[in-house]
C-alpha cells in the first residue's frame, strides 16, 4: 500500500544490478543445507584481557553487506553461492568450561549430518578454536592447522585455565593433534615467551615469525606449510585477526604494532583455499566495541570473500 515503507532496519539503497555478500546467507531450516555451512561461537569469557569479541559473529555478518559478490580481478561472482547459516551456539551465561564443552558437542553433531560441508566459523576468542576443532575433527580422522597468529598460544593450563592463550596446548596435550601438524605463522616479537617457543619446537610446531614472512614471501610459506602438512585427511585454518598490524585491525583486544599487511593475509587465505584438504577456517579475535568503523569486522568479512572465491575456482 505504501510503496516508500520498508521493514525497520532494512531501508537502504537497493541496487537491482547488484547483489551484496550478506545476501549469501540463508538461515537453517533444520534439514537442508548447502555445501558451505556458517557458525558463530560468541565466547569471550575465556580471554585473558578485557574483550566484547562475543559480539563478533553478528557484527561479520553484518559487516559482509559492504561488499558485493563480484570480484573484479577473477570475474568471479559468488552471486549464485548459498551459505547456510547455522546461527550461534548458546554460551553458559558464568560456566566458560561448560561452554566450551557445548561448542564441542555442537559442532560435532552438526558436521555428523553434514560431514562434506566447508566450515567457516566466527568466533569469538581464540579459546574457541579447542571446541571447535575437537568436535570437527571426529569426522575428519588425521588433521592438521594452520594459524596465523602474532602469539604462540601455548599457554599453560595451570595458570588461568582454558583461556583463549591455550587452545594450542589444549589440542596437542588431548591428543587431537600432533605438535608436528600446527603450523604457526605471523609469530611477532615482543608477544610471547621463551617458554612457550621451546614448548612449541619440543612438540615439533612449525613456526615462521613475522620477519620471516618478509624475508621468505608469503606464497613460498604457504607452499612449504601445505607440503608440511602432506600426510593428512584434513587441514583447519585458524584466523587469529592481532596477526595484523594494529594499522590494520585496531578492533583487536591484541593489538601491536609490527604486524601483518592486510594482503599478505588475504593472499595466503587465497593460497590456501585452492587446496581441497582446506575444510574449515575460524576468524576469532575481533572485539567490535573498540573497532574503528569496524575496520577489524569487514577485513573479516573480505577473509572470508577471498576464500569463498578460491574455492569457487576449483568447483
Amino acid at each position: 500500500m505504501f510503496p516508500y515503507l520498508k521493514e525497520a532496519g532494512k531501508a537502504h539503497f537497493q541496487d537491482r544490478h547488484m547483489k551484496k555478500a550478506n545476501e549469501l546467507l540463508v538461515p537453517w531450516d533444520g534439514k537442508h543445507a548447502s555445501h558451505i555451512g556458517l557458525l558463530g561461537v560468541p565466547l569471550s569469557k575465556s580471554s585473558i584481557s578485557h574483550s566484547g569479541a562475543s559480539f563478533a559473529p553478528q557484527t561479520i555478518r553484518q559487516a559482509l553487506s559492504f561488499f558485493s559478490t563480484y570480484s573484479i580481478e577473477s570475474g568471479i561472482d559468488l552471486a549464485d553461492v548459498m551459505i547456510t547459516d547455522y546461527g550461534d551456539i548458546v554460551m553458559h551465561p558464568t560456566d566458560i568450561v561448560e561452554s566450551q564443552k557445548r561448542i564441542a558437542e555442537t559442532v560435532e553433531q552438526i558436521v555428523s549430518i553434514h560431514p562434506e560441508s566447508l566450515w567457516i566459523v566466527l568466533g569469538g576468542d581464540h579459546s574457541v578454536t579447542c571446541p571447535v576443532v575437537s568436535g570437527w575433527k571426529k569426522q575428519k580422522g588425521k588433521i592438521g592447522i594452520i594459524q596465523f597468529d602474532a602469539h604462540h598460544d601455548l599457554r599453560n593450563l595451570e595458570d588461568g585455565g582454558p583461556t583463549n592463550g591455550t587452545p594450542f596446548r589444549r589440542l596437542i596435550e588431548a591428543g587431537v593433534i600432533d605438535g608436528s601438524r600446527l603450523v604457526q605463522i605471523g609469530l611477532r616479537d615482543f608477544s610471547n615467551s621463551r617458554a612457550y617457543t621451546e614448548y612449541g619446537k619440543r612438540c615439533g610446531v612449525t613456526m615462521y615469525t613475522i620477519e620471516e614472512v618478509h624475508r621468505l614471501g608469503i606464497q613460498a610459506i604457504i607452499e612449504a606449510s601445505m607440503q608440511t602438512l602432506s600426510d593428512v585427511d584434513a587441514v583447519y585454518v585458524s584466523v587469529d585477526m592481532d596477526v595484523l598490524d594494529q594499522a590494520f585491525a585496531p578492533g583487536c583486544p591484541a593489538i601491536g604494532p609490527g604486524g601483518m599487511d592486510s594482503r599478505t593475509l588475504f593472499h595466503a587465505i587465497s593460497m590456501l583455499a585452492r587446496y581441497d584438504e582446506v575444510q574449515a577456517m575460524d576468524i576469532v579475535e575481533i572485539d567490535p566495541t573498540i573497532d574503528v568503523r569496524q575496520m577489524t569486522s569487514r577485513l573479516a568479512a573480505w577473509v572470508i570473500l577471498q576464500f569463498l572465491k578460491e574455492k569457487k575456482r576449483l568447483s
